[in-house]
């Protein structure tokens, strides 16, 4: 079993995160909502490991009550 890595791991992060803004840019609070809800789905799907789902899960949950 893999671990979850929290510790930063994307190349050219600045750049991702650009592009998820304008990704939002003109939607609505709702289609935002909704393709934040897509896109957790497509990620979902292609990391597939349950146990390491679980685990982000779980760390999300943590950083929402912080």
């Amino acid at each position: 079993m893999s671990d979850l890595i929290l510790n930063p791991n994307i190349n050219g992060v600045d750049d991702f995160y650009a592009e998820l803004v304008a990704t939002h840019e003109g939607l609505s609070d709702e289609e935002s909502q909704a393709l934040n809800a897509r896109l957790l789905l497509v990620m979902a799907n292609h990391i597939g490991d349950r146990a390491i789902l679980s685990q982000a899960l779980s760390a999300a949950a943590l950083k929402s009550k912080e």
